[in-house]
């Protein structure tokens, strides 16, 4: 019988600076890490999903997001790679958070992720609806697709399925997760590869067409400057998730030297392949003036470049990168659930953080988010506009999250708190400046992500003030409901588990104080 491979020395040291003993099993290498990472912002997930609503805010001109969107991201990405190497634990937003700032806002940072996590497994399974009809109308099962609530009500159908694959999977834990993540990774990289390659022997027009606009300033109080930055949503929505390399630091082996490098990797991977995708659509499809570009978005272009059989073909892989993407989502989400509770920071945290003998993962966190990610979706059910709301509350609630960090660790540097781990992955004297930069980034973003605007929030009829503003209220409760339970209530029972402490504790009392630092 196999056993797994044993870890090396140090894996575990950084868990003992937390307080915690090892409990997952180490069985991840470093082509592992990079799938985790690169699977949760899956290239032909995120740009497949929402180049529509780029292309119909912005003309082909919303392209340039996608570099402006890199250049912040990575700064955050560098920030997260140094924090990987320092801490490469479960929950890595949770925990990097705690460390840098304290357990107030390390709490508030992993709510939010959390609660990021549940809402962005909603939306990326929901990209099933914008690639399985156009393979086969087989797949619209409610309906033609011409109804009102048809396209709406079938993504919930067929949404719902892969939220139950990913369930399946993640409570069956790590290795065939990792099997699953892996194989689609690699197939998902070689079809890029070959799209890019088809797309490239097709072109119509040169690459003079990102400077189009297609006239989309027209009427909006910025001109083309408010059209851009409602368009860079659609980029916005792929580069982020790189620290789940670093969420799986416990499952992997030499996680503080491979984690740094999966995150830096990934992002730069899905900026340099998703750039060319992008680009290289817009200079292949025959009409740039065509209706379905705004509607079917690179669905449509692949169709109509590559025709119906090669066409059909590649969509199936964008389905496969979909799937594998929510299952990088849900198994980022468990681990980050795992992690606040085995501090015993959310509700039944004993039984949310126990791990399963059998399978070495957690099951019922596996199973709640499920549901709740399945909950999200069924209050939506008949929303025409659920693709770009779930989607954009999402993405809002995520660059918060990692706000919670690099804002936190930008104070510990100027304070002088901030040590990298010493002979791995360090910023050294631009430490500092990228720090400042990405804050200031995720600041702007999220402000720019968060404005109750009609167009990203109530685009369609009926139109409701409160639908308008529906991010803000969202984000709003969430934020402020939580940590107000958080405050009240959980912050009086904080601690390390007992069974799940370092050090076994031989008195009665259940928790192991945890210190801010």
């Amino acid at each position: 019988m196999a056993t797994d491979p044993p870890s090396p020395p140090g894996d575990d040291a950084e868990l003992a600076e937390f307080g915690y003993r090892p409990e997952l099993k180490r069985t991840l290498g470093n082509f592992h890490t990079f799938a985790a990472g690169i699977s949760y912002i899956s290239i032909l997930t995120g740009t497949f999903q929402l180049f529509y609503f780029g292309f119909a805010s912005g003309g082909p001109a919303y392209w340039w997001s996608w570099p402006m969107v890199f250049a912040g991201q990575f700064m955050v990405a560098l920030c997260f790679a140094e924090l990987a190497a320092r801490y490469p634990v479960a929950g890595s937003i949770y925990n990097w958070s705690k460390k840098v700032g304290n357990g107030h806002v390390g709490w508030l940072a992993g709510w939010m992720m959390l609660t990021a996590s549940i809402v962005s497994i909603a939306a990326v399974a929901l990209a099933y609806q914008l690639t399985l009809p156009q393979i086969s109308s087989v797949f619209q099962f409610v309906g033609d697709g011409t109804g009102t609530y048809d396209v709406a009500t079938n993504a919930v159908v067929l949404a719902s399925g892969l939220i139950l694959f990913t369930t399946v999977v993640s409570a069956f834990g790590v290795k065939l997760m990792a099997r699953i993540n892996t194989a689609g990774v690699f197939l998902e990289l070689i079809a890029t590869l070959v799209l890019i390659v088809l797309l490239a022997v097709n072109v119509v027009r040169g690459p003079h067409v990102v400077t189009d606009t297609a006239g989309t300033g027209a009427g909006q109080p910025l001109g083309y400057l408010g059209a851009f930055l409602i368009a860079s949503l659609a980029s916005a929505y792929v580069m982020y998730g790189f620290d789940t390399a670093a969420s799986l630091g416990e499952e992997s082996l030499d996680p503080s030297r491979n984690a740094p490098r999966a995150i830096i990797r990934a992002i730069v991977a899905s900026f340099v392949l998703g750039g060319l995708v992008l680009i290289l659509a817009l200079m292949s499809v025959s009409s740039l003036r065509g209706e379905k570009l705004s509607t079917d978005g690179l669905q449509y272009v692949v169709l109509d470049v590559l025709g119906p059989t090669a066409g059909k073909a590649m969509l199936w892989c964008v389905l496969i990168a979909v799937t594998v993407c929510a299952l990088a989502v849900h198994t980022a989400a468990v681990r980050l659930a795992f992690a606040m509770a085995r501090d015993n920071n959310l509700p039944a945290s004993s039984r949310l953080a126990k791990v399963s003998v059998r399978f070495g993962t957690p099951i019922l966190p596996t199973v709640i988010i499920g549901v709740l990610a399945l909950a999200i979706l069924l209050v939506n059910i008949r929303q025409p506009q659920i693709f770009t709301v779930v989607t954009s509350i999402g993405i809002v609630l995520v660059y918060v999250a990692y706000l919670l960090v690099t804002g936190p660790m930008l104070v510990a540097r100027l304070r002088g708190r901030w040590r990298p781990a010493e002979g791995k992955f360090s910023l050294g004297r631009w430490g500092l400046p990228v720090n400042i930069v990405a804050v200031v980034w995720g600041a702007a973003m999220t402000l720019n992500l968060i404005w109750p605007r009609s167009a990203v929030y109530n685009a369609a009829a009926p139109y409701h003030w409160y639908l308008r503003w529906g991010a803000v209220l969202f984000v709003g409760a969430i934020a402020v409901g939580g940590f107000a339970y958080y405050w009240f209530v959980q912050r009086h029972r904080t601690g390390v588990l007992a069974e799940h402490a370092a050090v076994a504790r031989t008195e009665p009392a259940a928790l192991k104080e945890v210190t801010p630092s």
